[in-house]
C-alpha cells in the first residue's frame, strides 16, 4: 500500500517536514520468508561465533600459559579477560549511539568487521601487550554486534515472530559454545597440530567463517523504520514495496489488510542531541528502565557466577580433575541452547509478562534448591551437573528474553544505545563482581559460604521476576511503534 497521497500533500518540507505512514503495519503483516532467513542468519550468526571463540579462549588459557607457547601467568590471563570485557562495554556504548544516529545497516558491517579484525589478530599474537589489545578490539565489536543486531532484527521480523526469533538467536551463542568445546578436542591435539599452531588457527578459522557472514549481509537492507524517522522515506516506501511484491507473491497468497492500522505521524529530526536521547530513559520510561537493568543484572550474574566458577566447584568439592571439567560444558551448553528453542514460542502466544517472570522464577527456585543439596552435602558431581543443566534450559531463556525486552520496549531512536547502556551495566556487575565474588567464596573452602552466594544470586533472579509483574510490557504480536512511540512522532 502506498503512502496517503493526502498525507504527502499535507507535508511540509525541509527540517520540520511532517508527513504520516503505515511502513511498520506493513512490514509487521509480512508472511515468514527465505527473506526472514536470510536476515536470521546474516545477523544472528555471530553469535553462534561469539560462543565459538568464547570458548576457545577458555579451552586454551592453560595453553597460553606453557613456557614454549606464549609463557602467561594465570593473572596475565585473567587482564586478558577484562580487556575483552571493557572493549564490550566501550564498544556497545559508542556504537550503540552511532547506530541510532547514523544506520543499523551501516554499523552491522563495522561491527562485525571490527570483530573480525580483532579475532584475526588474536591469532597472530606475540606477546601480552598484543594479546589484550586484539581481545579488547574483538570485545568493542562484540559489544556494537549486539546494538546493531538487536536493532535491526526487531524492527525487520513481524511482530508476531518477534519474541521466538530474538530469543532463539541469542540462544544460538550456546551452539557454538558446543562446537568451541568440540573442536578444542581437534586443535589442541599435539599429535595433529604444534602446541603453538592449534590454537592460533582456530581463531584464524572463526575469522574466515565470518567473512561468509560479512557478504550475507551485503543482500540485508536498512531497516525502514530506521529511514522514515530520518527522512528518507522515499527508501522506506520503496523497499517495502518490494518486500510485498516479493514475499506475498512467493507465498502465494495475498498479504493480510491493513484494516484498523492507525497511521504513524512523523516529523523528520535528523539529529538528536544528548539530552533528548537520555531523557526517555530517565523520565518517561524511567519504570522500563529500572526492569531492563533488573532482567540484565540478574541474568549476567547468575551467568558469570556458574560459568566462570564451575570447574573450580567440581575440582574443589567433587575431586573432578581439570583435564575433563570441560566436558562438562557440553551438556550445559545443550540446555542452553534448548531452552530457547522449546520455549521461545510461548513468549508469542502465552505473552511475555507471564513467560518472563517464570522462566527468572523457575531458574531461581532450581538454584536454590540445587544450592541446599549441596551445602548438605547430598550431590555428586553428575547429579550437580544435573540439577544446574535443568536451571539452564529456563535460565538461557530467562538471559535472551532480557535482550529482547530492552531491544523492543524504548523508542526506536534510542533502541540501539539502549540495549548498550543495559547490555552493559550487566556485563560489568556480571563479568566483574560475579567472578571475583564467588571465586572469594570458593576460597573459603566453606559449602555453606558458597551457599549463601546462589541465594544471592537466586534473590536476584526473583526480584528481576518481580520487576517484570510489576513493569513488564505485554509485547506479544504488537507492533514497536504500539510498545513505544518514535520520539519523532506526532499525534497531530
Amino acid at each position: 500500500m502506498a503512502e496517503s497521497s493526502a498525507s504527502a500533500s499535507r507535508a511540509n518540507q525541509g527540517p520540520t517536514e511532517t508527513f504520516e505512514t503505515l511502513i511498520p503495519a506493513r512490514l509487521d503483516r509480512l508472511p515468514w520468508s527465505r527473506f526472514h532467513w536470510l536476515l536470521v542468519m546474516g545477523l544472528g550468526i555471530t553469535w553462534v561465533l561469539d560462543g565459538l571463540e568464547v570458548t576457545l579462549m577458555g579451552a586454551i588459557s592453560a595453553v597460553l600459559q606453557k613456557p614454549d607457547v606464549l609463557h602467561f601467568t594465570a593473572a596475565q590471563i585473567g587482564s586478558i579477560s577484562s580487556a575483552y570485557l571493557v572493549g564490550a562495554v566501550l564498544g556497545a556504548l559508542v556504537f550503540g549511539h552511532l547506530t541510532d544516529r547514523h544506520g543499523r545497516r551501516t554499523f552491522f558491517f563495522i561491527s562485525l568487521g571490527t570483530y573480525l579484525i580483532g579475532v584475526a589478530l588474536t591469532a597472530l599474537s606475540w606477546n601480552l601487550t598484543s594479546f589484550a589489545a586484539f581481545r579488547f578490539l574483538t570485545g568493542a565489536g562484540i559489544g556494537g554486534e549486539y546494538s546493531a543486531v538487536n536493532s535491526a532484527i526487531d524492527e525487520l521480523i513481524p511482530a508476531r515472530f518477534r519474541g521466538r526469533i530474538d530469543l532463539m538467536i541469542n540462544g544460538s551463542f550456546w551452539l557454538g559454545a558446543l562446537a568451541g568445546a568440540a573442536s578444542t578436542g581437534l586443535i589442541l591435539n599435539t599429535r595433529i597440530f604444534p602446541i603453538d599452531l592449534g590454537w592460533r588457527l582456530g581463531f584464524g578459522i572463526g575469522a574466515i567463517i565470518g567473512l561468509v557472514i560479512l557478504y550475507l549481509r551485503r543482500f540485508i537492507p536498512e531497516s525502514p523504520r530506521w529511514l522514515i524517522t530520518h527522512g528518507r522515506r522515499e527508501e522506506a516506501e520503496e523497499l517495502v514495496r518490494d518486500f510485498e511484491a516479493e514475499l506475498g507473491s512467493v507465498e502465494g497468497h495475498r498479504l493480510a489488510g491493513l484494516e484498523g492500522a492507525e497511521p504513524l505521524r512523523i516529523r523528520v529530526r535528523h539529529h538528536f542531541g544528548l539530552e533528548v536521547i537520555l531523557r526517555p530513559l530517565l523520565k518517561e520510561y524511567r519504570e522500563r528502565s529500572v526492569l531492563g537493568l533488573s532482567l540484565m543484572t540478574a541474568q549476567a550474574f547468575l551467568y558469570n557466577a556458574i560459568f566462570f566458577t564451575y570447574a573450580l566447584v567440581l575440582n574443589r568439592y567433587y575431586g573432578v580433575s581439570f583435564e575433563v571439567t570441560g566436558l562438562y560444558l557440553v551438556p550445559f551448553a545443550f540446555s542452553n541452547f534448548m531452552g530457547p528453542m522449546v520455549l521461545g514460542h510461548f513468549f508469542d502466544t502465552v505473552g511475555r509478562r507471564p513467560m518472563i517472570a517464570g522462566t527468572f522464577t523457575a531458574s531461581a527456585l532450581i538454584l536454590i534448591v540445587t544450592g541446599y543439596l549441596f551445602q548438605r552435602g547430598a550431590l555428586t558431581a553428575t547429579s550437580q551437573t544435573v540439577l544446574w543443566t535443568v536451571m539452564f534450559f529456563f535460565a538461557s531463556s530467562a538471559a535472551s528474553s532480557a535482550y529482547l525486552t530492552v531491544s523492543e520496549i524504548f523508542p526506536l531512536e534510542i533502541r540501539a544505545l539502549a540495549i548498550a547502556i543495559f547490555f552493559s551495566v550487566g556485563t560489568a556487575v556480571g563479568g566483574v563482581v560475579a567472578p571475583w565474588f564467588f571465586g572469594v567464596l570458593i576460597d573459603t573452602g566453606s559449602r555453606g559460604a558458597l551457599y549463601v552466594g546462589y541465594l544471592i544470586a537466586s534473590g536476584l533472579m526473583l526480584v528481576a521476576a518481580g520487576a517484570e509483574l510489576r513493569f513488564g510490557v505485554a509485547a506479544e504480536g504488537a507492533g514497536l511503534e504500539a510498545i513505544a512511540k518514535p520520539l519523532s512522532s506526532v499525534t497531530e
